[in-house]
């Protein structure tokens, strides 16, 4: 028997280095070897999976209930859009957040708040021209990272000290723009002067044994709130969690990729599903600037199948998985005008064979990591086309 549990994860995927892999499908490939069992087990199914056992090529079990019946959590929208306009926000907080955050607190109940982007504040612009230092290796703009007043770039490891004025103008006035899990931090420690606050992301666990430390303290009731990126969104069974709070849910939903929705939608439902795990209800708060979205909505009344129906349409207009296969072609190369030569080339000696089903050469929305020029030549081939 091989058990893939929260099948969905994307870190099943091996993308770089080689050898580039899924997990899971190695896992289904490696159990047909041997005539075993598979069992895939997710509240969340990737769009494949679901599609695949509703296809009857995988059996499918459902539970409909929560462990010792639990309720599933009172999820509710708020339109920070509106709040700003009615200047009923405080700093990244709406005044609702804060009114249930300072109840569950008063329960002695214990806080996740979610928000998918570590550091201070991803970019620093310059007031006077509107300059923001970038990564001399990649094309990107380095995040400030208070606890160590450094710039820093998430993609190559660059680091930079915190600039005193813009290298460009001269100008002494920088400005933060978005804000990341350090800010968040930040701020409940202004707002909730007398709890004890942590973070969890990728700068806080990096030391051995920091994740376990922090799970540990949450466990012992010896944090009241935490504020965390995804990883607090991996299936954790916290028992004093009362409330989750969704800082902001539209960095997950305005990104380039065909699953950023359903990555959307699986990543917020997962973090709604830490609240209430126990014996009463949970509750939560999806901070957003558009509340009428589809994934929010289907988010808010649970409504996996109402998402899977939606994507499952749009994958089959724009000849997505799992109705097409897809293979990314990645050309990187020092070289700029070397890299465009050989990919163009390489597209066209493609299309040759594969015609209107080759799309590209297109550079990423980062077109420089590392300092190699990348562009990416995307196939699409029909379940019934060959491969070879």
């Amino acid at each position: 028997l091989v058990i893939v549990d929260e099948e969905h994860e994307p870190s099943f995927k091996q993308y770089n280095p080689a050898p580039r892999y899924h997990a899971r499908d190695s896992a289904i490939v490696l159990a047909k070897q041997h005539q075993a069992k598979v069992v895939l087990g997710s509240a969340t199914p990737s769009i494949e999976s679901y599609y695949n056992a509703q296809q009857d090529k995988y059996g499918l079990v459902t539970l409909k209930k929560r462990y010792g019946n639990i309720v599933m959590p009172d999820i509710e929208l708020v339109d920070i859009k509106e709040k700003y306009r009615k200047k009923k926000m405080n700093g990244h907080f709406s005044d609702r957040l804060l009114e249930v955050m300072e109840e569950a607190l008063g329960q002695d109940e214990q806080i996740i708040l979610f928000q998918n982007r570590r550091g201070y504040s991803p970019v620093i612009e310059c007031t006077a021209c509107g300059t923001a230092p970038q990564c001399p290796n990649c094309d990107v703009s380095l995040t400030y990272h208070q606890y160590k007043n450094e710039l820093r770039c998430h993609y190559c490891g660059y680091r930079n000290p915190m600039l005193e004025s813009c290298k460009a103008c001269g100008n002494i006035s920088l400005d933060a723009k978005g804000f990341g899990t350090e800010q968040i931090e930040k701020e409940l420690k202004e707002l909730f002067p007398y709890h004890s606050i942590a973070r969890m992301d990728h700068d806080t666990t990096r030391k051995k044994h920091a994740y376990d430390k922090i799970i540990e303290a949450l466990e012992n009731k010896e944090i009241d709130i935490v504020v965390g990126t995804q990883m607090l969104a991996k299936g954790l069974d916290f028992r004093n969690v009362g409330l989750v709070g969704v800082m902001n849910a539209d960095n997950l939903l305005n990104f380039p990729d065909f699953r950023a929705h359903e990555r959307s939608f699986q990543l917020l439902q997962q973090v709604s599903g830490r609240a209430g795990r126990f014996d009463k209800q949970g509750k939560v708060l999806i901070q957003t600037f558009n509340p009428f979205h589809q994934i929010v909505q289907q988010v808010s009344t649970n409504d996996y199948n109402k998402m899977y129906e939606q994507q499952l349409e749009e994958r089959y207009q724009y000849k997505y998985p799992p109705f097409y296969r897809t293979i990314k072609l990645t050309i990187k190369d020092r070289d700029q005008l070397k890299m465009k030569r050989a990919s163009k080339w390489f597209g066209d000696a493609l299309r040759q064979y594969f015609k209107e089903a080759v799309l590209g050469p297109e550079p990423p929305p980062i077109g420089r990591i590392r300092n190699q020029f990348i562009s990416n030549i995307l196939i699409k081939i029909s379940k019934e086309g060959s491969l070879v």
